[in-house]
C-alpha cells in the first residue's frame, strides 16, 4: 500500500491525471449501466404489462357482449336442441377469439385462459400455479389484480391474473346444480362445473405474454447506449488529456528546462510565456528571479575586482 502511495506520489503530472480520468471513467460506466439498465427494463415491463391489460379489456368487451347480446338471444334454443350450443357462453366466446387473435402475427404466443377450480370444460382446469393465483385471490378478496413472470414449457411470460367472481344469479343456472342446467350442457360436458354460489371466487382470468422478444429488445438498446456513453466518454478522456499537454504540461516542461538551463549557467535562456494564466505568472516570477540573479552576480563580480 505505502510502495503504491509512494509510486503515485512520484508519477508525472500527466500520468496522475490519466489514472483518475480512466477511475472516473469505470465509475462512469458502472453508474450510466445501472441506470440504463433500470430505466429500459421499467420500460419493458411496462410494455408488455400494456400489451396484457389491453388483451384482458378485450377479452372482457367480448364476454360482455356475449352475455348481454348474444346469450339472450339463444337461450331460448338451448332447452330445445340436444347438443349444446356453446357460443350462448362468454368464456367460449372469448377462448374462440382468443384463439383467433394468437395466431395473427401482432399476438402470436400470447394466451387467454378462464383457469377455473370447476370448470364445466375441463379445457379450462386451472393448472398448479393458476390455482395458487386464485387461492391468493380468495385468501384476499379485496385484492383485484396479481401480476408477474412466469417460466413454463413455453418459456419465459408475463402473466396478469384478475380473480372471476360469479355475481350474476343467471350463471348459476348452468353452474349450480345439475337438476338446473340444461340438459344438452351436462349431454356435452358430464356433470362438470357445478356446485358454484354467488360471489364466489371460481376461477383467475389469465392473460399469458411473450417476454423475451421486448426484453430482448431492452438488453439490446442497452448495450447501443452503453456503446455511445463509453465512446463520449473515451472522447472526452482524450480531449481533456490532449489540452492537459497543451496547456499545462507542455508549458510546465519549457519552463522547467528554461530553468534548468539557467542552474547551468547559461543566462541566455528565458522564460517566454505571453499567457496571463496561472503558469504565465509562474514564468513571470522566474523570470524576475533570473533578472535578480544577473544583478546580485554583476555586483558580486564588481566586489571580487
Amino acid at each position: 500500500m505505502f510502495k503504491i502511495k509512494t509510486s503515485f506520489h512520484d508519477a508525472k503530472i500527466n500520468d496522475k491525471f490519466n489514472t483518475l480520468l480512466i477511475i472516473a471513467l469505470i465509475f462512469g460506466i458502472i453508474l450510466s449501466g445501472v441506470t440504463l439498465s433500470n430505466i429500459l427494463y421499467q420500460r419493458a415491463q411496462h410494455e408488455v404489462t400494456i400489451q396484457a391489460e389491453l388483451f384482458m379489456e378485450t377479452m372482457n368487451s367480448l364476454r360482455v357482449y356475449t352475455q348481454e347480446r348474444v346469450n339472450p338471444w339463444l337461450k331460448p334454443k338451448l332447452s330445445d336442441v340436444p347438443e349444446f350450443i356453446p357460443e350462448a357462453i362468454p368464456t367460449f366466446s372469448v377462448k374462440q377469439v382468443s384463439r383467433h387473435l394468437t395466431q395473427t402475427p401482432a399476438y402470436k404466443n400470447f394466451s387467454y385462459k378462464d383457469a377455473t377450480l370447476n370448470p364445466t370444460n375441463l379445457e379450462d382446469k386451472a393448472n398448479d400455479f393458476e390455482t395458487k393465483l386464485i387461492e391468493q385471490f380468495k385468501l384476499d378478496p379485496k385484492r383485484l389484480e396479481i401480476s408477474g413472470f412466469h417460466s413454463d414449457e413455453k418459456g419465459d411470460r408475463f402473466y396478469t391474473a384478475r380473480p372471476f367472481v360469479v355475481k350474476e344469479q343467471r350463471c348459476l343456472e348452468c353452474h349450480s346444480t345439475p337438476e338446473k342446467a340444461p340438459q344438452s350442457l351436462i349431454n356435452t360436458y358430464g356433470e362438470n362445473g357445478f356446485g358454484w354460489n354467488l360471489d364466489d371466487i371460481v376461477a383467475a382470468q389469465m392473460v399469458y405474454v411473450p417476454s423475451e422478444d421486448v426484453f430482448n429488445n431492452a438488453r439490446k438498446a442497452i448495450f447501443k447506449m452503453m456503446a455511445v456513453v463509453i465512446f463520449i466518454f473515451i472522447a472526452v478522456i482524450l480531449l481533456i488529456n490532449h489540452l492537459l499537454k497543451k496547456v499545462v504540461i507542455a508549458r510546465v516542461r519549457n519552463i522547467a528546462n528554461t530553468a534548468n538551463a539557467i542552474s547551468k549557467g547559461d543566462m541566455t535562456s528565458n522564460f517566454k510565456e505571453s499567457s496571463k494564466d496561472e503558469i504565465g505568472l509562474l514564468a513571470i516570477a522566474f523570470e524576475r528571479m533570473k533578472s535578480s540573479l544577473l544583478i546580485a552576480m554583476d555586483l558580486l563580480n564588481q566586489q571580487t575586482r
